[in-house]
């Protein structure tokens, strides 16, 4: 349905341009992790103005591209990320997007193992990982699905959470957490909603929107009820793996939270791990234009409506830590909230990631392999059959 449904959206783009008009977005984001429409789409060309950064700036940024290294465990994984989302959190920045590597099991990562063991994250003490756990992208080697992902992604938020808590900061004392997946209503969706309660024993439900407003389906009594916590200073909330069906309930708690985004102790909001990718296919480029045409691609599927509801409200990339594979070998892009995108190759050892560029722009996959030629980098059959140098 949604490659007949992109064919069809690609062959009447030329008819529909020429019966809507695009008009602009509105605000665009002030830095390229924010979600904005590419430059290269033909449905939407911004026309804003884009800051150029100070050379004080510039010079910061240098300095944090310098410092930053790709983690080599699960322990200096955490750390960095809860850096990142201090620092963020510091600066302002109180609704965040965070995409991060999640632990398996080194013995694991063939496609048909019957059962796989649970990667063992931590025991007595909160981050003593086991030296057997590895960083793994959240890629199709993952053969238990979304809910396999989950199983990973809400043990390591919570070790986030812990770190990120001023009570573990300061007094040593781990925050409680609570883990809700009524959120997901499907119960398989992998989504999770997890949240700390330092202010008070206990958080106070308040209804989102499907049950306030009774949901499409709220007049014929088949609504879900969908309960969302109060946050107080210094908590934290995290929604674990969300997909595009509880934007509305992000969008509900971040509202609600609204009040207090001022003071230095207001409640962190953040997204782990989102469902939807960073990059666009037909529809997602369709649906960013603001008009019927593109309101039909956001019914199809598009995350363009998505995006911008949660641009609107503030949300941008704090921390990103991805992986994917360019001429046979690993490759990881790391970025935080005030640093460019820096692309690193995993030397053919496996112990160690070698720095091959970087660019204010998240790399595409042709950016990447320029970047490698650039530094001589072939093929990796090649290296291991040592018709090349290896790196």
């Amino acid at each position: 349905m949604r490659i007949e449904a992109t064919l069809i959206l690609l062959c009447s783009s030329a008819t529909a341009a020429l019966a809507f008009t695009p008009t602009s977005r509105g605000v665009a984001a002030p830095s390229s992790s924010r979600c904005t429409a590419s430059s290269s789409s033909s449905l939407y060309v911004s026309t804003e103005d884009v800051a150029e950064p100070t050379a004080e700036e510039q010079s910061t940024t240098a300095s944090i591209n310098d410092s930053l290294q790709i983690p080599l465990s699960y322990n200096e994984m955490i750390l960095q990320t809860s850096q990142a989302m201090t620092d963020a959190l510091a600066a302002g920045r109180t609704r965040q997007i965070v995409r991060i590597l999640l632990p398996r099991d080194a013995a694991n990562d063939n496609f048909g193992v019957f059962q796989e063991a649970e990667a063992q994250t931590s025991n007595s003490n909160a981050l003593n990982a086991a030296e057997s756990t590895k960083l793994v992208p959240t890629d199709e080697s993952w053969q238990g699905g979304i809910m396999q992902l989950y199983r990973a992604a809400a043990p390591t938020t919570k070790d986030i959470l812990r770190q990120l808590s001023p009570t573990m900061r300061d007094a040593g004392v781990p925050p409680k957490i609570v883990e809700d997946r009524t959120i997901d209503e499907s119960g398989v969706d992998g989504v999770g909603l997890l949240y700390t309660q330092i202010g008070k024993s206990g958080g106070d439900e308040v209804k989102g929107e499907d049950e306030a407003e009774g949901g499409v389906f709220g007049a014929f009594g088949f609504a879900e009820s969908v309960t969302l916590p109060t946050l107080s200073e210094d908590d934290m909330c995290v929604f674990v793996q969300p997909n595009q069906e509880v934007i509305d309930s992000i969008e509900t708690l971040s509202t609600q939270s609204a009040a207090s985004a001022s003071s230095p102790n207001s409640p962190l909001i953040a997204l782990i791990n989102p469902q939807w990718r960073n990059v666009d296919d037909a529809l997602d480029s369709a649906s960013k234009s603001d008009n019927v045409f593109g309101a039909f691609a956001s019914f199809l599927g598009g995350k363009g409506n998505s995006m911008k509801r949660l641009d609107t409200l503030g949300y941008e990339t704090t921390y990103s830590l991805e992986g994917y594979v360019c001429k046979g070998g690993n490759i990881r892009l790391l970025k935080r909230f005030d640093s460019d995108w820096i692309a690193f190759a995993e030397n053919d050892a496996g112990d160690a990631w070698v720095r091959v560029g970087q660019q204010a722009d998240r790399p595409r996959y042709q950016d990447v392999e320029k970047f490698l030629d650039d530094k001589g980098v072939g093929f990796k059959y090649a290296r291991d059959l040592g018709m090349i140098p290896k790196l």
